[in-house]
């Protein structure tokens, strides 16, 4: 770096270590709740290969609706962590708690549509 009296100064070279971005999801993809068994809430991730229309359904044993979490239009990513993932409270739609047992929840994002099941013990 030179200054105004003709000197010239070299620095030594910084290091820098470059952060991966995070890459947009090949694909749509529902994964289990976490955790699993659970009491009182649970969240639900996913991944979004494109933006698409969220919601998942929650349904008992016998295929009844229990809920619906309606997400919105979400952009594509992947949202796994408990502060993104979707997030039930273990209520129904009148916002009962529902009883101990087996749960499915459906993601249907854009034209995909997944189910898995979980557990509630109370």
């Amino acid at each position: 770096m030179g200054d105004f009296a003709g000197m010239t100064e070299r620095s030594q070279p910084t290091q820098i270590q470059a952060v991966p971005l995070k890459a947009t999801p090949t694909r749509f993809a529902l994964y289990q709740n976490y955790p699993n068994p659970f009491n009182p809430e649970t969240w639900i991730p996913y991944d979004l290969s494109a933006d698409a229309s969220v919601s998942i359904t929650i349904y008992n044993a016998t295929g009844q609706r229990i809920r619906t979490l309606s997400l919105g239009i979400q952009p594509a990513g992947t949202y796994f962590s408990k502060k993104i993932a979707a997030y039930w409270d273990g209520r129904s739609d009148t916002g009962e708690f529902v009883s101990s047992g087996l749960y499915f929840y459906t993601l249907r994002a854009g034209n995909f549509m997944a189910t898995r099941k979980m557990i509630i013990l109370r």
